[in-house]
């Protein structure tokens, strides 16, 4: 089997928009060792809580990446990760971002959310889901907002028991989220500390070091311990201080609040659903980027290797080598689709600039299914023609192949050119950008 590096990220963003460069928080920063090529994490999962949002901005928060979306996105872009899938509901986001080397052996992206707000009825607080197969492997990412203060305990274990029996998904196998053979939940879980200190009394206990006391009046511990909820999952116990309330711009608790470890990373493996393999996920790193002030909750990052198949076949579709294009004219591409392809009406090609750093990215579509076909039902070849819109700007590209059932990429092309005619001749790269 081979490893796979996952790094999670979990922080209530306090309505706040990016202020603070986002690069040590991502394991980039000079705090970190320096990342090198080859132990770069295969995948980032970033979950937020408390992002704006207002209800005049629902349909562009639908449409439109949030600027915290774009701003791990700027981070990441620069280390060759693209983003694969992003979920929000109202303040709570979730954005999953691989390497761009692992794009094809993804397969069966879905999303789910769940409302927990006023009695289900306002998304204020729950959990957004997302959950794929990667190298055969399924693997579930959820982000929570439980109901908060420090009495209503019994809301937060309701709270956890709607979303998992509310949130299903369409594969049989893992139609439930621990179905899953890896399970990551992160979030504002909102678990204080039992009654028994005062904040100053704990602020106190904090500054001598003594985690443990603390911990062992840690309300998710205990309703972990008892059954009541989150007991299908694990956790490291924190190694770092109460990551809530502190004053804003800065690293010193707000007493107003009694200091407690809201923000958490929780895991789960069904290790032996496979015969003659045993799963295996191992949790190299939890902490707490202190160095981050723009809000009243510190981020918590958690770093895990997984194992997935090493030798696990994908079904892909492979394109031609694509013959240089031209702006404002119609073009055309071709693929093989292999007799173990299954295409649907609804598989759509998408035109990308070479280096996207988002599946949302592409600049034009057709559908698959409107192309014409050469060969036979072993080996087809089919040719699809792109509009004269397409493509306005000189340089490189690339198409994907995006599979409807799956919600996944298929087939990626090697990069090829675009040009311009003038008077008869074909130029590259000088055509005035007309977008």
């Amino acid at each position: 089997m081979d490893n796979l590096r996952l790094y999670m990220v979990t922080w209530n963003v306090a309505t706040r928009h990016p202020e603070e460069d986002l690069a040590e928080m991502l394991g980039f920063g000079t705090s970190v060792k320096q990342r090198t090529q080859e132990r770069l994490p295969d995948f980032y999962a970033i979950g937020l809580q408390e992002v704006k949002s207002q209800p005049q901005n629902i349909l562009m928060d639908a449409i439109f990446d949030d600027p915290w979306t774009n701003a791990y996105r700027d981070v990441l872009a620069k280390w060759d990760y693209v983003k694969v899938k992003t979920i929000r509901l109202q303040g709570l986001l979730l954005s999953l971002f691989c390497l761009r080397k692992h794009l094809l052996h993804l397969r069966d992206i879905e999303t789910q959310y769940t409302r927990t707000g006023l009695g289900g009825m306002w998304g204020n607080k729950g959990a957004v889901t997302i959950r794929m197969s990667i190298y055969g492997c399924s693997v579930c990412f959820v982000n929570c907002h439980l109901t908060p203060h420090d009495h209503l305990l019994q809301e937060r274990v309701t709270d956890y028991n709607n979303i998992i029996r509310s949130q299903l998904f369409r594969a049989r196998e893992t139609s439930n989220i621990f179905f899953h053979d890896y399970v990551f939940w992160i979030g504002d879980m909102n678990f204080r500390l039992v009654d028994g200190y005062r904040a100053e009394e704990i602020d106190c206990l904090i500054k001598k070091g003594e985690l443990t006391t603390l911990l062992d009046k840690d309300q998710l511990r205990q309703v972990m311990s008892n059954g009541e909820a989150f007991s299908e999952l694990s956790e490291h116990m924190p190694p770092f201080p109460p990551t809530y309330k502190f004053e804003f711009h800065s690293s010193k608790y707000d007493l107003k609040r009694r200091p407690s470890w809201t923000d958490r990373i929780l895991y789960r493996v069904n290790a032996n659903v496979y015969e003659n393999l045993t799963l295996q996920a191992e949790q190299i790193s939890y902490r707490s980027v202190e160095e981050y002030v723009q809000s009243d909750h510190k981020p918590v990052a958690g770093e895990f290797i997984i194992k997935v198949f090493s030798d696990y076949y994908e079904r892909v579709v492979e394109f031609l080598p694509v013959d240089l294009w031209y702006v404002d004219e119609e073009n055309s591409a071709s693929y093989a689709l292999s007799g173990d392809v299954q295409p649907t009406v609804w598989d759509w090609i998408g035109v990308f600039r070479d280096g996207f750093t988002s599946l949302d990215d592409y600049l034009c579509y057709v559908y698959a299914a409107r192309g014409s076909v050469s060969g036979n039902r072993n080996s087809m070849v089919k040719k699809v023609v792109f509009p004269d819109t397409a493509v306005r700007v000189t340089g490189p590209y690339r198409l994907l192949y995006f599979s409807h059932n799956s919600g996944c990429v298929l087939g990626m092309s090697e990069a090829f050119e675009v040009g311009c005619r003038d008077n008869g001749q074909v130029t590259q790269f000088v055509c005035r950008d007309s977008y």
